[in-house]
């Protein structure tokens, strides 16, 4: 009696092919480059008992005494200050969910569509191919309109304000005592690096591309 062939291994080449593009080396080294400087950022914050130590605030005697506490402040409480301007944009959003979620949908587009995408993958939509190009523009005009032309716009400003604020009365009023001086860091470490360093890579991507 014949033995039945064997079978032969089948491919799941659907599967290889429905891959999502996100699923890239850029954005796994974006993902691991943003999780590393967070942490290394939030490592290099200052107690908060000091932020909000009553006994070390004093009204400034002057404008220039005020500026001058601003400017010794920033670089030592940094991170606390980046911090706090988040939190602030954070409640911002939480207490405006439908702003909120156009943002998120935006940065979405930002970098499944364009950032992040392979750029042997055309993107079609509705069976029309749109070159990178014209999802650039397409892109830049929606982010112009949802940050100038809707709430949402107002809305980042507003909080930025209020954030930026907090930020400058706490410095003006916290007197420094030299405190700045016994662990000086470079401005471009940690948390404040990767915002330069990511904005770089967008712009690097960004150029690459056109």
């Amino acid at each position: 009696m014949a033995s039945p062939p064997p079978t032969l291994p089948i491919s799941n080449q659907q599967g290889a092919q429905s891959q999502p593009p996100i699923a890239t080396p850029a954005f796994r080294m974006f993902i691991s480059r943003l999780s590393s400087s967070i942490r290394e950022g939030f490592s290099q914050r200052r107690p908060w008992s000091e932020v909000v130590d009553r006994s070390s605030f004093s009204r400034p005697d002057s404008l220039s005494d005020a500026f001058s506490r601003i400017r010794k402040n920033l670089p030592y409480f940094k991170v606390n200050y980046v911090a706090t301007v988040s939190l602030v944009l954070a409640l911002s959003l939480l207490t405006h969910p439908f702003s909120l979620l156009v943002l998120l949908g935006l940065l979405g587009a930002w970098m499944f569509l364009y950032l992040f995408r392979p750029s042997d993958q055309p993107l079609v939509i509705f069976g029309r191919t749109f070159s990178d190009r014209e999802t650039l523009l397409a892109l830049v005009v929606t982010t112009i309109v949802v940050v100038f032309m809707t709430s949402v716009g107002s809305l980042l400003t507003s909080a930025l304000m209020i954030g930026v604020g907090i930020v400058c009365v706490h410095g003006a009023f916290k007197v420094p005592d030299d405190l700045f001086l016994d662990d000086q860091e470079p401005a471009s470490t940690g948390l404040l690096s990767f915002l330069g360093g990511s904005a770089t890579s967008a712009a690097s991507a960004v150029a690459g591309r056109v």
